[in-house]
């Protein structure tokens, strides 16, 4: 007779720079679905700068996703070498932070854990970063909205192998 363990659920991070603006849009967006869908998945933020540790998401992130039904509510925190330990996925927003990744990474096993949130659309054509609407009005942070939705049936996909793989 076998014992069972309890199944792990599957856990992503989203990671900008400062943790207020794109990286806190992605990780409501993609909350909000994983939820609806019932998958076991952790989903959250954080940045590649500590500058605004422990501040709440930028005003307009906020609004853009009260404003399409999303929850809001977040407090930033850095993103530290050690913590590929805890995910399975950590999804940068632009080249920027995917380099700032892969010189945090200790081992090929966590360089295989980062990718860049665009390449989950199969659409987004050759430019993979979500460019950063923080000097920028509120259009910007509703077509950052618009790219972080085109990724996430991709994401989901990527998430629901994976917690088969963990089943197995």
């Amino acid at each position: 007779m076998s014992e069972s363990r309890p199944r792990r659920p599957y856990r992503v991070t989203f990671v900008c720079t400062g943790n207020i603006c794109r990286s806190p849009m992605a990780e409501h967006v993609l909350r909000k679905y994983v939820e609806d869908e019932g998958l076991l998945a952790v989903v959250d933020s954080s940045g590649t700068g500590g500058w605004h540790a422990g501040d709440p998401a930028d005003h307009r992130t906020v609004r853009t996703l009260r404003r399409h039904g999303f929850t809001s509510d977040h407090s930033a925190r850095k993103f530290h070498r050690g913590w590929f330990d805890d995910y399975d996925l950590v999804v940068a927003l632009d080249d920027g932070h995917l380099r700032d990744l892969r010189a945090l990474a200790r081992d090929e096993r966590d360089r295989d854990k980062i990718r860049l949130l665009r390449s989950f659309d199969p659409s987004a054509g050759p430019d993979l970063d979500v460019p950063d609407p923080y000097y920028e009005d509120d259009e910007a942070f509703e077509h950052v909205m618009d790219l972080i939705e085109r990724a996430v049936p991709g994401m989901l996909a990527v998430i629901r192998l994976g917690l088969r793989e963990t089943a197995a």
